[in-house]
């Protein structure tokens, strides 16, 4: 009886640790847990990620890309000369259409609605166009450099061009430019006077010169350019 208990004695004390020992694997178990969780939260909470910087490099080729870019020369020239407005707005256009440059001969003395007076033979311009050597000064100097076209406008006084033409063709070299001269009117044609011209010039080539009147559509002055060409 005494073996009996004594066994039973053993018997709960081997079950009595059993149990306890099974205690610290539980307790280690819950850190394993806790620590395979953690990093899932670091990149929440730590640096910005590594790549982030390198969005500050576009940034340096924006302003490379939106520097202005050089100013080019346009190698076309319109010139013109008009006391009332009409041979301008011909000159506008064909600037326009052509990306040529403009530039207005501008007279020393401007011309007034009196000077005008084609009824009056004592006015200045009618004087002017009488008097062959008569060359009226230009205010401003009208450069030519870089240019391998010019065409040059005027209106018709008294079936020529304006003596004041004269004076800017003598004035300059035209070598090496082709030179297409245009005129309007209220009625007289264009005659010789883009020829004369050239013959006051001495150098260029000028083409005869053309008639265009000052309303004339886009469309028909396109045709006319092209046909300079």
């Amino acid at each position: 009886m005494k073996k009996l208990v004594t066994l039973c004695l053993l018997l709960a004390c081997v079950l009595s640790l059993a149990a306890c020992g099974s205690a610290p694997a539980e307790s280690v178990a819950a850190p394993e847990t806790a620590s395979a969780a953690e990093p899932a939260a670091e990149p929440e909470e730590g640096p910005a990620p590594a790549g982030e910087p390198e969005a500050e490099a576009p940034a340096a080729a924006e302003v490379e890309e939106t520097e202005p870019a050089a100013e080019t020369h346009s190698d076309i020239l319109v010139v013109y000369f008009s006391a009332t407005g009409t041979t301008r707005g011909v000159a506008e256009k064909i600037a326009s259409l052509t990306g040529g440059d403009l530039a207005e001969i501008v007279p020393a003395q401007p011309y007034t609605a009196e000077d005008l007076n084609y009824n009056d033979r004592s006015t200045r311009a009618t004087v002017e166009q009488n008097t062959p050597e008569a060359r009226p000064e230009i205010a401003e100097e009208i450069s030519l450099e870089g240019y391998s076209t010019v065409y040059l406008g005027y209106p018709i006084w008294w079936g020529d061009a304006p003596r004041i033409l004269l004076t800017f063709v003598e004035n300059h070299d035209f070598t090496g430019i082709t030179v297409i001269p245009f005129c309007t009117s209220g009625g007289s044609g264009a005659g010789r006077t883009g020829e004369t011209l050239g013959e006051h010039a001495g150098t260029g080539n000028f083409l005869a010169s053309t008639r265009l009147d000052d309303g004339i559509s886009n469309e028909k002055l396109q045709d006319w350019i092209a046909s300079k060409n």
